[in-house]
C-alpha cells in the first residue's frame, strides 16, 4: 500500500516538474502573449471613404483632406501643463470661445479646483456622506459668479474650449481641437511642437458636380445617437464618421475607409503600426452626361411654360430613364424652379412622393380585363359613357366613336376600362345600375397594378423609399376611377418599374450600383433581379405593347417621340391639387401630365418617364394647355436615339 502511494507521489511531482520546465523553456512565448493582452493600440483621426464614380469611370464624389489639429495625452502630464498647451494653441489657432460651462471649469482648474468656494461645514457633510461629491461641484460651478469670469482674457476663453476638447472621451483617445486650419496656422501649430499636438490630414466629401445627385449620394456625419450600440457592436469609434442617408447608408460597409493603427508607447507616444486605407468606389449605373443632359432640358422646358397661360403653379419635372432588362438606372432628375429663378434638386421625391397619373396606368388596368376573359380582342363597340347609381355620368375625354382594346389604349378610352371594371364585379352595365364593388374587386386590380410594380415597392437601393397612397374607401365609382388611374397614388419609381415591367415581362429589382470595387478589383457586382414574371400570357402581354405602340404613332401619345423612334408608351392626365398660398393647405385644382414608355420597341434599351405636376390648373381664363411632358420626353428620347446610333 505504502508502495503505491509513494508511486503516485513521484509521478504527481514528474509531471509538475515537467510543467515547469515546459513553462520556463517557453518563457518568451508567454511573455509575448501577457505583453499583446497588456499593449493598447488606437485608431487614426479617419480615412478616406471610398469615391462615388458614374457608369463610365467619371468620378462623381471624392474626398478631399482637410487639414486637423489633434491633441493626444502626454503621459503623466499635469493639469497646469496641459493648461499651457491650450494657452499656446488659443494663441495660434482662430477657435471659437468657450462655453459658460466650459469656463467654469477652467476657472476651477486655474483656482484650485474651487476649495475655497466651499464652507467647512459643507466638507463635514460630505464627510458624513450626507452629500456627494457631484453636489458639491455644482455647487462649486454655481458659486463661481460673472465677476470672476470677467478677467478672463480672450486668449484665456479660447484655451478654456481646447482643454475641454483635450480631456473629452477616453484618456489614450486622439483628441480632434480644429478642422480646416489655415495653411499658415497649421505651419505654425508644426512649428511650434506643442506636446501631445499634432497636425494631420482628415477627410471630407468633395461633390465634382456640385448639386446634381448630392440628396441621392445622401449624407455623412457622426453617429446617430440612437444607433449608438448597433455601431460600436460593429467595431466603430463613437467619433467615426459614417453614412447618414441613401447611397452613402446603403453602401457604408463598402464605402468606409480603414483608419490607420497606431501602438500607444509607455510615454503616450504613437508608433504607426498599420497604413490607413481608403474605402471601396462605388460605381453607379448613372451616365452624368445624360443626367447634365436632362437636368438641361428639364429647366429650359420649364422656363417655357412661362410663355403659355395657367402655367404659374408649374415649378417641378421628373424625369428618369433606365434599362428596362436590368432594371438600371441611368438618370435620376427632379429639379424645382424657386422664386428667386434658382433651382432645387428634388430628385429624392421620385421614392417618396407620389402623384395620380391618370390614363398612363392603362397598360396594366386593361390587363385586369385580357387575364378574367372580360376584353374580346379585335371586337369593336361605341365608346360612350357610363352613369352609376347617384354617381355623375363618367366618359372619355371626348367621344371616340367605334373602338377595339388596341384603339382604346391608344385613344385613351375610359369608356373601355370602366366596362372591365363593372364586369370584375359580376355585371353588366345598365344606366343607373349599381354595382356593389367589394374590397375583392379592388384587390383584383390592386393585385395586378403590384405585378407591374405599381402600389409596391421597387427594392431600389435607396434607403427611405416609399410607395404611394392606397385608397381605403370601397364604392362603386371608386373601382371606377382606379380603373383610369384616378384613385390610387404612386412615385415615379414605381412608374418606371412598371413600364419596365411592360416591356420585357419581368417586373425587375431597381438599382443606382453598378458594382463596388478596389482599384482593379470587383467586390461586388450588379445582377438583375427579377422580383416577379408578369401573371399574363404572352399574347395579351404582345397585345398591350401593341396598343402602346400605337399610342405613339397614331394615339394621345403622338406629340411625345418622333415616330422614326419605334417606341411604345402611355400618357396620363390627371387631376392634382396644389397649396398656392404655402398654408399646409391645398386650394387650387391643377392637371399634372405623366408620360412613361421604351424603346426600341423590338428590342427595349430605355425606359423613360416624365411627370409634370401643376402645368395647368381651373382658374384659368383659357383652356389652353402647356403640354410640358411631351416638349421633355421628346427632347430626351431624341437625345438618347442620336447616342444609340
Amino acid at each position: 500500500m505504502k508502495k503505491t502511494l509513494y508511486g503516485i507521489i513521484i509521478v504527481i511531482f514528474l509531471i509538475l516538474g515537467i510543467k515547469v520546465f515546459l513553462v520556463k523553456s517557453n518563457s518568451t512565448y508567454y511573455k509575448e502573449k501577457l505583453e499583446e493582452r497588456t499593449l493598447v493600440y488606437i485608431n487614426g483621426g479617419s480615412a478616406p471613404r471610398g469615391r462615388i464614380l458614374d457608369t463610365n469611370g467619371k468620378v462623381l464624389v471624392d474626398n478631399i483632406g482637410v487639414k486637423t489639429i489633434y491633441y493626444n495625452k502626454v503621459k503623466d502630464i499635469t493639469y497646469s501643463e496641459e493648461v499651457k498647451i491650450a494657452q499656446t494653441l488659443a494663441s495660434i489657432i482662430t477657435i471659437k470661445e468657450g462655453s459658460l460651462d466650459n469656463l467654469k471649469d477652467y476657472w476651477l482648474i486655474l483656482n484650485n479646483n474651487g476649495q475655497n468656494l466651499i464652507k467647512n461645514a459643507e466638507y463635514k457633510l460630505l464627510e458624513e456622506r450626507k452629500i456627494d461629491k457631484e453636489y458639491l461641484e455644482n455647487l462649486k460651478k454655481e458659486r463661481i459668479t460673472s465677476e470672476m469670469l470677467a478677467k478672463f482674457t480672450e486668449i484665456d476663453k479660447k484655451a478654456a474650449y481646447i482643454y475641454s476638447l483635450m480631456n473629452e472621451g477616453y484618456i489614450y483617445n486622439k483628441k480632434e481641437i480644429l478642422k480646416n486650419v489655415s495653411e499658415e496656422e497649421f505651419a505654425k501649430v508644426i512649428e511650434t511642437n506643442i506636446p501631445g499636438i499634432t497636425g494631420e490630414l482628415s477627410w471630407e466629401r468633395i461633390y465634382l458636380y456640385e448639386d446634381t445627385l448630392k440628396n441621392i449620394f445622401g449624407k455623412i456625419g457622426n453617429i446617430p445617437k440612437e444607433k449608438k450600440e448597433e455601431y460600436l457592436n460593429m467595431g466603430y469609434e463613437l467619433t467615426d464618421t459614417v453614412g447618414l442617408s441613401y447611397l452613402e447608408l446603403e453602401y457604408e460597409e463598402y464605402l468606409k475607409g480603414k483608419k490607420a493603427k497606431y501602438l500607444v508607447n509607455n510615454d503616450n507616444t504613437l508608433t504607426l503600426v498599420e497604413e490607413e486605407q481608403k474605402g471601396n468606389d462605388l460605381v453607379l449605373s448613372i451616365d452624368i452626361d445624360i443626367q447634365l443632359k436632362v437636368e438641361e432640358i428639364i429647366k429650359e422646358k420649364i422656363l417655357l411654360g412661362d410663355k403659355y397661360p395657367n402655367t404659374e403653379y408649374y415649378k417641378d419635372s421628373y424625369a428618369l430613364i433606365s434599362d428596362p432588362n436590368t432594371g438600371s438606372i441611368i438618370a435620376i432628375v427632379g429639379l424645382r424652379r424657386n422664386d428667386d429663378d434658382t433651382w432645387s434638386d428634388i430628385s429624392l421625391n421620385v421614392i417618396n412622393k407620389s402623384f395620380t397619373i391618370g390614363s398612363a396606368v392603362k397598360g396594366a388596368t386593361i390587363a385586369v380585363g385580357y387575364k378574367y376573359n372580360l376584353i374580346d380582342m379585335n371586337k369593336y363597340i361605341t365608346d360612350s359613357c357610363v352613369k352609376l347609381y347617384l354617381v355623375p355620368q363618367k366618359c372619355s375625354f371626348k367621344s371616340l366613336g367605334k373602338i377595339n382594346d388596341l384603339k382604346a389604349l391608344a385613344m385613351s378610352s375610359n369608356y373601355y376600362q370602366y366596362l372591365i371594371a363593372i364586369g370584375i364585379t359580376g355585371n353588366t352595365y345598365k344606366p343607373n345600375m349599381k354595382l356593389n364593388a367589394t374590397e375583392e374587386h379592388f384587390n383584383i386590380y390592386r393585385n395586378m397594378l403590384a405585378n407591374f410594380g405599381l402600389g409596391v415597392k421597387t427594392g431600389i437601393d435607396l434607403p427611405g423609399e416609399t410607395i404611394g397612397i392606397i385608397g381605403s374607401t370601397i364604392a362603386d365609382d371608386l373601382l371606377l376611377n382606379l380603373a383610369i388611374g384616378q384613385y390610387d397614388t404612386y412615385t415615379p419609381i414605381e412608374i418606371l418599374q412598371y413600364i419596365n415591367s411592360l416591356a420585357t415581362g419581368n417586373r425587375t429589382k431597381l438599382s443606382l450600383m453598378k458594382e463596388i470595387k478596389n482599384e482593379n478589383n470587383i467586390i461586388l457586382k450588379q445582377n438583375p433581379e427579377v422580383l416577379n414574371k408578369i401573371d399574363l400570357e404572352d399574347v395579351y402581354l404582345n397585345r398591350i405593347r401593341d396598343g402602346l405602340k400605337l399610342v405613339l404613332s397614331e394615339g394621345t401619345g403622338r406629340i411625345y417621340v418622333d415616330k422614326n423612334i419605334n417606341a411604345a408608351g402611355k400618357t396620363g392626365t390627371s387631376e392634382s391639387f396644389y397649396d398656392s398660398d404655402n398654408d399646409g393647405k391645398v386650394d387650387v385644382a391643377t392637371i399634372t401630365s405623366t408620360f412613361a414608355g421604351y424603346f426600341p420597341f423590338d428590342n427595349p434599351k430605355y425606359s423613360v418617364v416624365v411627370i409634370t405636376p401643376n402645368i395647368s390648373h381651373n382658374n384659368g381664363t383659357s383652356d389652353t394647355m402647356y403640354y410640358g411632358a411631351s416638349k421633355i420626353t421628346k427632347d430626351i428620347t431624341n437625345y438618347l436615339n442620336e447616342l444609340k446610333k
